[in-house]
C-alpha cells in the first residue's frame, strides 16, 4: 500500500492511473492527455441513494457534463462486476471505473480515500487536456454534490478550450 496522497491542487498535474471500466476494458488517464479534458467523479458506493442520484443527474444531463471536449470518468472502489450491473440497471453511458484492487489505490493517490469506510469521498476534479487540475471540489460523506459550481466550471473549461 502506498502512502496516502494529498489532494491535488489547481494547477497540479493529476496523478496518472489505469483502471478497468465496468466492461473490463483498461482506461488509462495518460491515454486521454493531449486529446480531451477529463472530469473525474469519485463517489463512495454503487447502488447507494446519494451516489445513484448524482450519477443519474450526470446521465440525465450528460450534454452538460460530457461532450467531444470533455470525458467523464466516474470512480469508486466497487468491483467491475457490481459496476456493470449498476450501469446496466441505471443506463449509465459513461465509464464507471473500478478502483477495487489494490483497494482504493487511485482514490488514495488523489487524497480522497476514507480509510475507515474503504470508499472514496465525494470529489470532482476537472482536468485540462494537459492533465492539469483546473477545478476541484471535495465533499463529506452523506453530503450530496452541488452540481451548480461543477456546471459553471465545465462551461469555463469549454470556453477556454475552444
Amino acid at each position: 500500500m502506498s502512502d496516502p496522497g494529498t489532494i491535488p491542487a489547481v494547477g497540479d498535474l493529476a496523478p496518472d492511473f489505469t483502471l478497468p471500466d465496468h466492461h473490463g476494458a483498461a482506461v488509462a488517464l495518460a491515454d486521454l492527455r493531449g486529446r480531451t479534458n477529463v472530469a473525474l467523479v469519485f463517489y463512495p458506493f454503487a447502488f447507494s441513494g446519494i451516489c445513484t442520484g448524482e450519477l443519474r443527474e450526470i446521465r440525465d444531463g450528460l450534454e452538460d457534463f460530457q461532450d467531444d471536449g470533455i470525458q467523464v470518468l466516474a470512480i469508486s472502489c466497487d468491483s467491475m462486476y457490481s459496476l456493470r450491473v449498476w450501469a446496466d440497471a441505471e443506463g449509465y453511458f459513461f465509464p464507471l471505473l473500478a478502483d477495487f484492487w489494490p483497494h482504493g489505490e487511485v482514490a488514495r493517490r488523489y487524497g480522497v480515500l476514507d480509510e475507515q469506510s474503504g470508499a472514496p469521498r465525494r470529489a470532482t476534479f476537472l482536468l485540462d487536456r494537459d492533465g492539469r487540475v483546473v477545478w476541484r471540489a471535495v465533499g463529506e460523506p452523506g453530503e450530496r454534490r452541488d452540481f451548480g459550481p461543477y456546471r459553471r466550471a465545465l462551461a469555463e473549461l469549454r470556453a477556454t478550450a475552444g
